[in-house]
């Protein structure tokens, strides 16, 4: 009976123990598989990062910032990752559910368009009256084409087409004249001479020091749980830091990519620098609310009041500034 007693008594206490342990769960929408943001959740999960977090992270891909921001906001995702920020204040300004956690993208050194080798257009100022492609309403590269229009006075059509793989696609085939992509997608096509860049996001001076893209949470969700998004904050970190300091991050990266190691080191260093991909960072919020008034998703700047409602960093560093 002792013997028994304890058995019990010791597989009552493993199952406390497990119990205890056992992973919260985050479902996660990520604007496109292939392109930057979605590399973190991924690779820190192969490699154990958000697990060592007591995290498990559930992914799905959308077309774009703006149906990532719609998930997050409907609740069919706790965490969005990489919507506009343009579309996050317009969402927020109206009321929405919608907390931002994070940054994943201040300037405009990933975002680039392309023409095929053999297109006549070599630049915007070529543009005139063809078709621009961007992903979805409301997302970073949405912000960013209605910039390079402002700002290079071109009368393009800026043409929504998805996620960058189908984007290619309308653009090899005659469909649309100028495409978009986010390195390292794209990356290997330029490389090979298939494609020509024709503009970057960063040739707007104003949109190279804004934050484009960020990490967004249920705001319900982050006021319930909000010790699981600290640590999934946490994870992130970690995850990223381990990508570009260590030659193993970067060929996980690699094989995450399916590139070659030498072309995700320019990706990295080029179209990726790591300081603009520092999730405290959020820079440029007085050129962003001006834009965001500009284009119509917000009727007037939001207070300090707003942006500290909407702006919830967990552990965010003393030196990161709004």
């Amino acid at each position: 009976m002792r013997i028994v007693a304890f058995v019990v008594g010791a597989f009552a206490s493993l199952l406390a123990a497990n119990a205890a342990f056992a992973a919260d769960t985050l479902k996660l929408a990520i604007g496109q598989r292939g392109l930057w943001d979605s590399a973190i959740g991924e690779i820190g999960m192969q490699v154990g990062i958000f697990q060592r977090h007591g995290l498990e992270l559930q992914m799905f891909y959308t077309s774009g910032g703006g149906e990532t921001q719609q998930a997050v906001i409907s609740g069919s995702a706790d965490i969005g990752v990489s919507p506009g920020t343009l579309g996050a204040l317009g969402a927020f300004a109206k009321g929405a559910p919608i907390r931002v956690i994070g940054s994943t993208f201040t300037g405009g050194s990933q975002l680039f368009w392309y023409v095929p080798a053999n297109s006549p257009i070599r630049s915007l100022r070529d543009t005139d009256g063809k078709t621009v492609a961007y992903s979805t309403n409301g997302s970073s590269t949405h912000t960013a084409v209605l910039a390079l229009q402002k700002s290079s006075g071109v009368k393009f059509r800026p043409t929504a087409t998805g996620a960058a793989p189908a984007t290619l696609t309308q653009v090899m085939s005659g469909q649309i004249n100028v495409g978009w992509a986010g390195a390292p997608f794209g990356v290997d096509m330029v490389e090979a001479g298939k494609t020509r860049v024709i503009a970057k996001a960063s040739d707007d001076p104003a949109l190279d020091r804004q934050t484009i893209r960020l990490i967004v949470a249920n705001a319900t969700e982050l006021a319930q749980r909000h010790d699981v998004f600290v640590r999934f904050m946490r994870a992130y970190r970690e995850a990223l830091d381990w990508v570009y300091a260590t030659p193993e991050g970067r060929k996980a990266y690699a094989e995450w990519a399916t590139i070659s190691d030498a072309t995700a080191q320019r990706a990295l260093q080029e179209f990726l620098p790591k300081a603009a991909v520092d999730p405290d960072g959020i820079s440029g919020l007085d050129d962003i609310m001006a834009d965001a008034v500009t284009f119509k998703y917000i009727p007037a700047p939001l207070s300090k009041a707003q942006l500290d409602e909407l702006i919830q960093i967990p552990e965010r560093k003393p030196q990161a500034s709004q």
